[in-house]
């Protein structure tokens, strides 16, 4: 496939031209209850080009190889209307010339597996929560998503790469009388299908804790010091930091700009987050990016300090700063942005007992459950949380959310564990869905953290 790629873009009079062809597979199952709702197995492929010509950038996407040859003049004409009247240049950050075929490395490769045996496994770890106490009804799916890339670029390029996710994930609803609760679960990976096997006590765990928490009280809103376990704080990292070291989320920005300056210290001695998609086996993994450079790990924040950020080709030549593997696409209906994977916060020398000691009395809090940012503001849900006294973990609390800036929250971390657990399910909006993207790290002492509950 590289040589017929390779073929299609020769002759091309441009100063610079990729084509990324990428076959993708989806299999679906899901679980409403005890029913099934839905099964099913697809399979779609297509080809995104790329053309710059005198600064003018443009793409075209065609699901027919007959097409590419009307894709290549659109992006030209593209590429050229953008000069013509003026618009943005874009020019590409120098990178190495690489030619290389990267292979799976799966403990069971579930494409091979029946649909029977996907749908077995599932209905298992489904029953095993519905047979819980005061379990009302679940919804659980297992997805299995392959993406299979051929890159090739007129600087002599040419990368290919396969990667293939799998993950069984959805919530369990506990109810009594009118009061409704609901945890979420998700398992899965990077490295195959044998993952998901022997899981039990997972969903086990998650449907007992959805059954406490109709015995729960809400959180009193407040002022607290606080714990957050590795879910809830990578949720933080990502969310509240993370999109801010993408290089195109701030280029246009001069204001946020100028506060996410390299060498700026924005947060406290206790900090350092790392960007690293090269973790075998993890949601986030990959080997080359979309524009068929090699992912490597990046330091964000030193010790407070901001050291590192994301980049594609495009926005590493306008900050000056180096290509990092980081422009990814959802598949081949769209052309790279620039995404983050697997994003932590570097585990330190505290346990878990350690940081609730020197939390002393507040809140330990745990699991992401949505929320959102508006710039340097968030707002998240935690799934679940204990109050704590004198460092010892006590009664159950609900419904409850945390806000603040970044800037400040980042200051404010106090402490940080020493486990290193990492979400084994992704997924990222931004623009384009990105199920490659991981979060997780250790859990965090935070003081001053304001709570939204009752």
């Amino acid at each position: 496939m590289l040589d017929r790629l390779r073929s299609m873009i020769d002759g091309v009079r441009a100063d610079f031209v990729d084509i990324r062809y990428e076959i993708k597979t989806e299999t679906l199952v899901d679980f409403v209850g005890k029913e099934i709702k839905s099964v099913g197995s697809n399979r779609t492929d297509g080809y995104v080009v790329r053309v710059g010509r005198k600064g003018g950038f443009s793409s075209a996407t065609v699901t027919r190889e007959e097409d590419v040859p009307r894709a290549i003049e659109l992006a030209c004409e593209g590429a050229d209307t953008i000069v013509a009247t003026g618009g943005k240049r874009t020019e590409l950050a120098e990178v190495s010339v690489v030619q290389e075929v990267v292979g799976l490395q799966l403990d069971g490769d579930p494409r091979r597996m029946d649909i029977d045996g996907k749908i077995r496994l599932t209905r298992k770890y489904n029953d095993l929560m519905l047979e819980q106490p005061s379990i009302e009804t679940t919804s659980l799916s297992y997805r299995e998503i392959g993406r299979e890339k051929s890159y090739v670029n007129s600087e002599g390029t040419s990368v290919s790469e396969e990667l293939v996710t799998t993950n069984i994930a959805g919530e369990v609803v506990a109810k009594r009388d009118d009061l409704v609760q609901n945890v979420r679960v998700a398992i899965g990976g990077a490295d195959g299908f044998n993952r998901l096997l022997d899981r039990d006590d997972v969903f086990i765990e998650r449907a007992l804790i959805a059954g406490r928490l109709l015995d729960a009280r809400p959180v009193k809103g407040g002022t607290y010091d606080v714990v957050l376990n590795p879910s809830l704080a990578g949720v933080f990292t990502h969310e509240a930091f993370g999109h801010f070291s993408e290089a195109d989320i701030i280029e246009d920005n001069p204001s946020l700009r100028a506060k996410m300056a390299l060498g700026e210290r924005l947060g406290s001695e206790a900090v350092t987050i790392v960007a690293d998609s090269t973790i075998p086996g993890q949601i986030g993994y990959y080997r080359y990016d979309d524009e068929g450079v090699a992912v490597r790990p990046v330091t964000l924040m030193d010790r407070g300090v901001l050291t590192g950020r994301l980049h594609s080709r495009s926005t590493a030549k306008g900050f000056g700063e180096p290509v990092s593997g980081h422009a990814v696409a959802e598949d081949m209906r769209f052309e790279p942005i620039v995404r983050m994977g697997t994003i932590y916060i570097k585990p330190a020398g505290n346990s878990l007992e350690d940081l609730l000691g020197m939390l002393g009395d507040g809140l330990y809090l745990l699991d992401g459950k949505g929320g959102q940012t508006s710039g340097e503001n968030f707002t998240f849900g935690a799934q679940y949380g204990f109050l704590v006294r004198d460092g010892k973990i006590g009664p159950m609390v609900r419904d409850i959310n945390i806000m603040g800036n970044l800037f400040s929250t980042l200051q404010s971390i106090d402490a940080v564990g020493d486990e290193m657990e990492l979400s084994e399910r992704g997924g990222c909006g931004k623009g384009q869905m990105n199920i490659k993207s991981a979060l997780g790290g250790p859990s965090v002492l935070i003081r001053k953290m304001v709570v939204g509950g009752a």
